[in-house]
């Protein structure tokens, strides 16, 4: 068996980012990360005094499989569990788009469990991190959509205090961004208000809600949007869903010209959803973007950590509709991504 060094807590979390990677089942992932929040607080010696002599599994969420990675870590040893989804499921997710995947500096759009997202902010700087981010945006939803526990004005302010707090910890190195991905509302307007939009780092606008409205009224909706000058991404602009446990959606119809028009004009991006069942936008709209001169923002959508690599897939569909780096805003340094937002 190979050696191992990084400890029974860092072959957990792995085993669960690659597990997330895969898109294996939410539970079964969950499983080792809850391990590896049980044993991080404890002492190491207790941890392998435990692992030694059968005791580990008498912890609250540690099961057999679980008990058997800490162990063999413990040992100094690789476990079989992660070597086996290592050999699996790392590498490159695309097999296009690395030299691009190379320039991103981070990641405009993510989600913790303050909303929708699955782990906590915490897991999710980390991970980011450990994918060699220089920044991250945590985007949690707005208000109006309740399903995904959109985060009311209170909400958001306490939540910019722990991305204080973990700033702080990290040192500077890595930044966590202070973020929304903010509902457009019927009218166009944004889902927050002003005075926390302001204090926001960068802005993603997405339409959750009405998908199937007139063409017409769906693209004053979203040109509306795109021209606040508070809005910096258009995010997911078609809501299509293409696969997926969520089943199929047909994109919005809109004047995807003029949207993009106003996008350009209003220094607003276009985001490049990374995300498999959504591949949005299509392709004939991502070239039209492309031709009109739009900037864009390559997004994981992230609701887990080991979707943060989903990265991969954007970035090979942007080379493939041959689009400059220079026109992406995450291969940007975080101080230029920060002025634009605030300046455009």
């Amino acid at each position: 068996m190979s050696e191992y060094a990084a400890g029974p807590v860092a072959a957990l979390r792995r085993i669960a980012f690659l597990l997330e990677r895969a898109r294996e089942d939410t539970r079964r992932i969950q499983a080792f990360r809850s391990a590896a929040a049980v044993i991080l607080p404890l002492d190491d010696d207790e941890v392998a005094q435990r692992a030694g002599n059968g005791t580990l599994t008498d912890l609250p969420g540690i099961g057999p499989s679980t008990a058997a990675v800490i162990a063999d870590a413990c040992r100094g040893e690789l476990p079989e569990r992660l070597a086996r989804l290592e050999a699996e499921h790392s590498g490159p997710l695309a097999k296009g788009g690395r030299a691009l995947r190379a320039l991103l500096r981070g990641d405009c759009h993510s989600h913790s469990d303050w909303s929708d997202g699955g782990s906590p902010i915490e897991e999710m700087a980390m991970t980011a991190m450990e994918l060699g981010h220089d920044y991250l945006v945590l985007t949690d939803h707005s208000p109006r959509l309740k399903v995904a526990r959109g985060l009311s004005a209170e909400r958001l302010a306490r939540q910019l205090g722990v991305v204080e707090a973990i700033n702080d910890h990290l040192g500077g190195d890595f930044t966590l961004l202070k973020g929304i991905e903010v509902d457009i509302l019927d009218d166009g307007s944004l889902d927050q208000t002003e005075e926390m939009l302001a204090q926001l780092d960068l802005r993603v606008a997405s339409v959750h809600s009405k998908l199937g409205m007139d063409a017409d009224a769906m693209t004053e909706r979203m040109i509306g949007a795109v021209r606040n000058p508070r809005t910096n991404v258009l995010g997911h602009c078609t809501g299509r869903l293409v696969t997926g446990n969520r089943g199929v959606r047909k994109q919005s119809e809109f004047d995807a010209r003029a949207v993009f028009e106003a996008c350009r004009d209003n220094h607003t991006a276009v985001e490049i959803n990374s995300r498999p069942e959504r591949r949005d936008p299509p392709t004939r709209l991502l070239e039209l973007a492309r031709d009109i001169g739009c900037l864009f923002s390559i997004d994981s959508d992230a609701h887990a950590p080991g979707q943060l690599d989903m990265l991969d897939y954007g970035c090979e569909r942007a080379e493939e509709a041959g689009i400059e780096p220079e026109r992406i805003i995450n291969t940007w340094p975080r101080e230029r991504l920060l002025e634009w937002a605030q300046h455009g």
